[in-house]
């Protein structure tokens, strides 16, 4: 009878895999993951190797995660760079499935209102002076933006920020800030956009720019805001 590797280790370009076997007991998995390392040299002159780790579709327990860390560390060259599996928990599911959706929202957020979305906003309404609006992702306001605006706010620089009627107290993209315009200057009505340059100066310009400076929006910003 053959026996079936619980542990398979590949040398790889940036360091060390691990693949560890999914449908064995996790004491037999640690098991032969500790023979197989008392094998590598344990030399604390040896250079440091990155140890990536693949288990499959097992879902590992916090607990049975520092069991494997303390074994791999036990070796004073190998680091864990990553712990890795096929399947995700439910709520990291969620996580994600928040942060790449468009929330539509209908409303106008009045002075001392703050609108958070995990992904991409689409407001139709206006945000009054005083209110604010803000995204992980990008924002599109089929309205009046006079309020604040702040997209990208986990630190995405891609993101934009597009208005009706872009005349805002304060802009901000990721960490960049951008003033509110002097009551002098004359704002063009008609859709513009905002967005960080190679500067990482805050932009705003013509609604069609964004055709060529972020072309991946193509797709939802067809036919215009």
């Amino acid at each position: 009878m053959i026996k079936t590797q619980k542990v398979i280790m590949k040398g790889t370009k940036d360091g060390l895999l691990l693949l560890l076997d999914d449908s064995c007991s996790f004491s037999e998995l640690l098991k032969e993951l500790e023979e197989k390392l008392s094998g590598q040299k344990n030399d604390e002159d040896s250079r440091s190797v990155h140890v990536r780790v693949h288990t499959g579709n097992r879902i590992l327990t916090k607990e049975q995660q520092k069991e494997i860390e303390k074994l791999v560390h036990f070796h004073h060259h190998l680091h864990i760079e990553s712990i890795e599996s096929n399947v995700i928990l439910k709520e990291d599911a969620e996580r994600m499935k928040q942060e790449s959706e468009i929330h539509v929202v209908n409303k106008v957020v009045r002075s001392g209102q703050i609108l958070k979305v995990m992904g991409d906003l689409l407001l139709i309404g206006d945000v009054n002076p005083g209110g604010k609006v803000v995204a992980r992702g990008n924002i599109f306001i089929l309205g009046a933006l006079k309020g604040i605006a702040h997209a990208g706010c986990d630190g995405n620089e891609e993101a934009v920020i597009c208005a009706s009627n872009m005349n805002p107290m304060q802009l901000r993209i990721a960490d960049c800030l951008n003033r509110a315009p002097d009551q002098d200057e004359i704002r063009r009505q008609e859709s513009e956009c905002a967005y960080i340059d190679e500067n990482r100066q805050i932009i705003i310009d013509r609604l069609a720019a964004l055709r060529s400076i972020r072309p991946n929006l193509n797709r939802f910003m067809e036919g215009g805001i």
